[in-house]
């Protein structure tokens, strides 16, 4: 019996199945956070996790090196958009700001979307109990036609 080639055999899946396994596009995403009125984002960055780990070199093996898991570590998560005038970022921001001191602001979950060329979700990056650390404000110059820009620092609990 011949050998059919992985291509072959990707081939007659993806026609039998009806399904497409085109790899997305990164321009085509949508971001939810719980009851914050934001506006679409033109980036997001920081979608990255790592589990840290350690060396245990035990007494008498010079061949081998035991390796441990330590904690996990979320980058935050960066978020650009135009600036508009709701102020959603900047209020949530400023909230936080004032509930430094009481311990009194609002953490938000939401969800980073990945979409298909038909704007439906096909994955999904949960993050959960965010709250912005630093909010950036456009750059101006004279002599530029560039968007106005803000972007937001979140640190969160995880992503799922």
């Amino acid at each position: 019996m011949p050998s059919v080639g992985l291509n072959t055999a990707f081939t007659v899946a993806t026609s039998v199945l009806n399904v497409s396994v085109d790899p997305f596009f990164a321009f085509n995403f949508l971001i939810e956070i719980e009851g914050l009125l934001v506006g679409g984002f033109s980036e997001c960055s920081g979608l990255e996790v790592e589990t840290e780990f350690y060396d245990y070199r035990e007494g008498g093996m010079n061949d081998y090196v035991h390796r441990f898991i330590g904690p996990t570590k979320y980058q935050p998560l960066i978020l650009k958009h135009g600036l508009t005038p709701i102020p959603g970022l900047w209020t949530w921001h400023q909230e936080v700001i004032q509930g430094i001191d009481t311990g009194k602001f609002k953490r938000r979950n939401g969800t980073i979307y990945l979409l298909n060329q038909q704007k439906i979700p096909m994955k999904w990056w949960n993050f959960k109990e965010a709250f912005p650390y630093k909010w950036s404000g456009p750059e101006f110059r004279a002599n530029s036609g560039d968007v106005a820009f803000e972007s937001v620092e979140l640190f969160h609990k995880g992503l799922s």
